[in-house]
Parts: C-alpha cells; sequence; structure tokens
C-alpha cells in the first residue's frame, strides 16, 4: 500500500482564523483582475486575493465587475480567498464612492451563503480602517488592513480589525510616504497588536517567511513574486518577462493617489510624471493611471504601460507554478528554521 507523505506545514494564529493550509497571502494587485491568481493561490492552501476593477470605474458599473469576479474565483476554488479594497474618504470621514461601492459589494456578496463559505476575507489600505469598518462589522467577514507604520497598526487595531498587514517600503504598488523598511516595521508592530501580523514587502521564497517568523509575525503576503508566474492567466505574459529582466535597484517610487507607488521604469511611468509636472487635477491623474496600468497588466504594454514592482524583482528570475511554489516556500523556511536551531550552542 502506498502511503502519501505528508506536507509540512506551519500552524500560526493567521492559519487557524482562516481555516487554511499555509501562512501564504497573495497580495492585491490590482486594478486588473486577478481572479485565475487568487484561485491558484487558495487551491495550493495559502489565500488567494481578488482585485478591483479599477478606481476610477463607475460606481454601480465596478461593483457589478466586482460581484462576477467573486463569482468566477467561486467557481474555480472551494477554499477561502480575499477580495482587496483601497479605502479612501473625504474630510468628513464618509468613505468615497468607489469605495463604498467595492465594499458594499463584498457585503452583499456574501449574503450568499455558497460565496460566505468561500469569501472569507476582506482587506482594506490606502485609508484608516474606521469609515469602512462600519460597512463591514456584522458581515462575518475577517477584515484586514495594510498599514506603514506601527501607528497606523495601532489605530487599526482600536478600530475593531481582525489582522494587520503591516507592508514595508520596498513592496510594490502603493508604499508610504513615511519609508519604514521591513526589518524595522513589522517587530514594531508585532510588538504594538495583540492580533495577527502579516509582514508584505520583499518576500519572494521560504526565507522570508523564516524571517517573518522569526520577526513575529503570522504570515507573509506576496505581491511581486506572483506577477511572474504561469498561474496568473488574467494577465498578459509580458508583465510576468519584465518582472524576470528586471535589473537589482532599477525600480522607481513616483508620486501616485494614497502616497506614493513603486513600479518599473517605462515611458508611460514618464508621462504620467509629465502630466503631474503640468499640474493636471487628481481626477485627471487617476483615470490615466487606471488606463495605463491595465495597458500593462492586460494588455502587456511594456513601454506606454505602468509596470509595479517591488524592489524584490530585481531578485526574481523565473516563472513559478503556483502550485508547486507554496508547498516548496513552506518546506524551505521549515528547513532554515531547524538549521538555525542547529545553530545555536548553549553555553
Amino acid at each position: 500500500m502506498n502511503i502519501d507523505t505528508p506536507r509540512p506545514r506551519l500552524h500560526t494564529r493567521f492559519t487557524a482564523l482562516l481555516g487554511i493550509e499555509h501562512p501564504v497571502v497573495q497580495e492585491g494587485l490590482g486594478p486588473y483582475k486577478t481572479v485565475q491568481l487568487a484561485a491558484a493561490v487558495s487551491n495550493a492552501g495559502g489565500l488567494g486575493t481578488v482585485s478591483i476593477p479599477g478606481i476610477t470605474e463607475e460606481p454601480g458599473h465596478g461593483a457589478r465587475l466586482l460581484r462576477g469576479y467573486i463569482e468566477e474565483a467561486c467557481a474555480l476554488t472551494t477554499r477561502p480567498f480575499a477580495v482587496n479594497v483601497p479605502v479612501g474618504s473625504d474630510s468628513t470621514g464618509k468613505v468615497l464612492a468607489f469605495s463604498a461601492a467595492y465594499v458594499g459589494a463584498v457585503v452583499e456578496a456574501v449574503r450568499d451563503p455558497m460565496i460566505a463559505q468561500r469569501l472569507r476575507v476582506i482587506t482594506t489600505s490606502a485609508g484608516p480602517p474606521s469609515a469602512a469598518r462600519r460597512m463591514i462589522a456584522g458581515s462575518g467577514l475577517i477584515h484586514m488592513h495594510k498599514v506603514g507604520g506601527t501607528r497606523q497598526a495601532i489605530r487599526a487595531r482600536q478600530d475593531g480589525v481582525d489582522v494587520i498587514i503591516a507592508s514595508g517600503y520596498e513592496a510594490g504598488g502603493h508604499t508610504h510616504s513615511r519609508p519604514v523598511h521591513t526589518f524595522v516595521l513589522v517587530p514594531s508592530v508585532t510588538e504594538a497588536v495583540d492580533i495577527p501580523v502579516v509582514l508584505a514587502g520583499g518576500v519572494r521564497d521560504g526565507r522570508g517567511l523564516a524571517a517573518a517568523l522569526a520577526m513575529g509575525a503570522d504570515a507573509v503576503a506576496i505581491g511581486t513574486r506572483f506577477v511572474a508566474c504561469r498561474d496568473n492567466r488574467d494577465w498578459h505574459p509580458a508583465y510576468a518577462q519584465r518582472i524576470i529582466d528586471a535589473r537589482e535597484g532599477e525600480d522607481v517610487v513616483f508620486p501616485a493617489t494614497y502616497g506614493p507607488s513603486r513600479a518599473l521604469p517605462s515611458q508611460g511611468l514618464t508621462d504620467l510624471l509629465a502630466l503631474a509636472a503640468t499640474g493636471a487635477e487628481e481626477d485627471e491623474l487617476t483615470r490615466y493611471k487606471d488606463v495605463r496600468l491595465i495597458a500593462g497588466q492586460r494588455d502587456g504594454d511594456m513601454v506606454g504601460g505602468l509596470l509595479p514592482a517591488g524592489q524584490i524583482s530585481g531578485a526574481i528570475l523565473d516563472l513559478i507554478d503556483v502550485a508547486s511554489f507554496i508547498p516548496a516556500l513552506i518546506a524551505d523556511a521549515i528547513a532554515r528554521i531547524e538549521r538555525a536551531r542547529g545553530q545555536v550552542v548553549l553555553a
């Protein structure tokens, strides 16, 4: 009789809370859809994340598109997944229309028991979670919120979120106006809050997960590494290849909505900066960014598109298959933890 060898696992507060196998999260990577990738990550035992269609969609239309993404993900996996929604609010604290529409679409979706079995998590980012929290509370969703500072983490905990994502400055896409790197940020956040913490920024393999656990985190969130994979079939393969071709230090930080963002250089980015220099209104800049981001992600326009990427892009050398990558990452992290334990000498 053949007996399958059990796969190594790392059990943390995060895996217990979500009911998942591995402490690995796929970051939200919008504005273009990440349904295929999210399902692949969830099917591999991690937490996949469905991204929003864009922040410049007409709110009602955007909400309908997102509901379609959610239903598509439910058809591809029976395991838990998340939806990521950037949250903005006006000077009175009212949630902006696009954020309210997307949060509302997620909350409405989980009223369907079949969807609620799979859509277990909403991740918010950008602005404070307090206004959106009022919409999410009572929905049954686990609420994760991304922060770039310890004070933000404390405030989010006070607002009632369930999990903190502590995102270091080296992360791709939206980063932070006050640059605090992962190795500084995460230990401070894990000391400051009593709920699970997910490390984001600079992770590409088991070394990152082992380091995260050593700093008190309960899981890792991975973005750029998952761009360069065969499972992200909603996106153009040219974008994945551009990540592989990136050189160390090639990434650029530039002004964006909700603070600075990090991407690889392109003519599209040069044109965005030139447009900003003319004094263009924020709405015009935001529309340009949505269009150019989708041009890069969906259409493979490596010249005119915007190409978000973390600093880790300079260390990514190949395409991965999610189904084998996540278990290998876990095994690598466990091996490194065991190796470090073997190096301890008690005098």
